[in-house]
């Protein structure tokens, strides 16, 4: 039997991935240009007897869902830019109090209020450093809207894998595009549970490391009494101010991320077996970015394309194994060089790595990349 097939606008296609994922409880604040999240949550979770509320704000959207995940949801905010920065106090108890949840989050011009309507990718630092304090990061960046409804999905699973706050950031272009997309069927792409405690209600500890480093997660009103805070705390949920008991949860919290970022890190290699100059792109950049190394091949230019996806954590090691293999990188990108620091971290100073940086609300073409690769050749 065919597949169900439709044409969606990435925004869409992000609303109906994470109903596939197991969310059943929304809660948003209407913000330009991911409001089409929570439309389409808010007609079709009630028919699947789940939860859709419009909050008085950006900051009760986020306790909302961190709330409803403690007893048990699945759980999806959507936001922008100004909606961003006003959750990230709640980002960070999500952190600390190590709650599963998914951020999603719509790239448009900043900062402040910006340019509402145009596209950026000027937030992917917010996703790891907007909220104080050292705390594990993961972030998504899709470049179609197939990929939207798939990597919102991989979201929802990390989130319930590693009991964190995981966050899909799509640029408004791919947000707002509209595309075909092929609906997978039930059970065709794995849906993570969480992991439920194995031992009864009085032995119970919502951070005990016995388990490793992500230990299992009660749901309330289930017969498990725990303490959740913002404070460091015990395995008990209790706070505490030991300094052994608050190094050793601080890094504990940290390494379930990075110490599985071969499972967490994804990405995509473009031509880059005989590739002299690596365009490093992500988003719809990324498009742009294709487009101008095929135009570039037919001009005798060896180039290829390291498409990220897995933004946090930073694909570290494919970056720097390339560095020692190229001539050069180009990091197109719609802010002034965000991850092209990165790069430039991980190159190490062995190639150089050239930037082409747009914050005018206007899409990265591909002239300006194959320009750019001329530069380098």
């Amino acid at each position: 039997m065919a597949k169900k097939v439709a044409f969606l606008q990435g925004n869409e296609a992000a609303a109906h991935g994470a109903i596939y994922a197991g969310c059943n409880f929304f809660a948003g604040y209407p913000i330009t240009p991911s409001t089409e999240v929570a439309e389409v949550c808010s007609l079709e979770l009630p028919k699947l007897g789940g939860k859709f509320i419009q909050m008085e704000d950006e900051i009760g959207a986020m306790a909302a869902i961190l709330g409803a995940s403690l007893a048990g949801s699945k759980v999806l905010t959507a936001t922008s830019g100004p909606g961003l920065s006003l959750k990230q106090e709640l980002i960070g108890y999500g952190c600390i109090a190590e709650i599963p949840c998914v951020i999603y989050n719509v790239m448009r011009g900043g900062p402040s209020t910006g340019m509402p309507t145009g596209p950026s990718q000027s937030d992917v630092m917010a996703a790891k450093w907007g909220t104080h304090g050292d705390h594990p990061a993961i972030l998504l960046v899709p470049a179609s809207v197939q990929e939207t409804y798939e990597e919102i999905i991989r979201a929802f699973n990390l989130s319930e894998k590693y009991r964190t706050p995981v966050m899909v950031m799509p640029d408004e272009i791919v947000a707002h595009m509209r595309e075909r997309i092929v609906f997978p069927e039930p059970g065709e792409i794995e849906v993570v549970p969480r992991k439920a405690p194995t031992v009864p209600p009085e032995q119970y500890k919502p951070y005990d490391t016995s388990f490793g480093d992500v230990p299992p997660l009660a749901s309330y009103g289930t017969g498990y009494k725990f303490h959740v805070t913002g404070l460091n705390k015990m395995q008990d949920g209790f706070p505490t101010t030991k300094a052994e008991i608050v190094q050793a949860e601080e890094e504990r919290q940290v390494r379930k991320v990075n110490a599985n970022v071969d499972d967490i890190v994804t990405f995509e290699e473009y031509l880059l077996d005989d590739a002299e100059v690596v365009v490093i792109a992500y988003g719809s950049t990324s498009r742009s970015a294709r487009y101008a190394v095929n135009a570039a091949r037919e001009q005798g230019i060896k180039a290829g394309m390291f498409r990220i996806k897995t933004f946090w954590p930073f694909p570290d090691k494919q970056i720097k194994a390339l560095a020692g293999k190229v001539k050069g990188f180009v990091t197109p990108e719609m802010n002034l060089g965000m991850c092209t620091g990165e790069v430039e971290r991980c190159a190490q100073g062995k190639v150089p790595v050239l930037g082409i940086f747009r914050v005018d609300g206007e899409p990265i073409n591909p002239d300006q990349i194959v320009a750019k690769i001329k530069e380098v050749k």
